[in-house]
């Protein structure tokens, strides 16, 4: 089930040979890249964790516009002790930022944590003047004092 926001809007789109190209053809700001994790080495990585990875190409209209990745139920510490659900990549077209495709991505995979019975969403984000701590916290996340490969680790409460 696929989150909308109406008939003509936003929508996801799951990754297949039809929409591949796209997804990998997707680019932020130059100045963003040092952030993000480019398209086809997030699609690396859903490949080798299937189950876990929930890889989606945000469409407008016919228009690629940003790619997310959801990682769903990991086993956060690797001992079994912390699970958790949230938002694993982000990344949307220079050219269509701004525009409330971050904030629907964000959206859809809420919903889709909610469906499965989660009430925490995770996300990282590296910190600095073009760093997406701004975007996060305006969408209610709150560092929760975690470090994860250097980022800062947020989560948004979903009840």
């Amino acid at each position: 089930m696929t989150p909308t926001t109406t008939e003509h809007g936003p929508r996801l789109e799951e990754i297949t040979r039809g929409n591949v190209e796209a997804a990998i053809g997707i680019r932020v700001h130059p100045d963003q890249e040092f952030a993000v994790t480019p398209v086809v080495k997030s699609l690396a990585e859903a490949y080798v964790h299937p189950g876990t990875a929930w890889p989606r190409l945000i469409v407008d209209g016919d228009r690629p516009v940003g790619f997310l990745m959801a990682f769903f139920d990991i086993d956060w510490n690797l001992d079994g002790s912390v699970v958790r659900s949230g938002l694993w990549r982000l990344n949307i077209a220079a050219d269509q930022q701004g525009r409330g495709y971050g904030r629907f991505a964000v959206a859809s995979v809420a919903a889709e944590i909610r469906r499965r019975g989660g009430t925490q969403l995770y996300v990282t984000w590296h910190e600095g003047p073009s760093g997406p701590a701004g975007f996060y916290t305006g969408l209610g996340f709150r560092p929760n004092g975690e470090l994860s490969g250097g980022e800062t680790v947020g989560v948004l409460e979903l009840t």
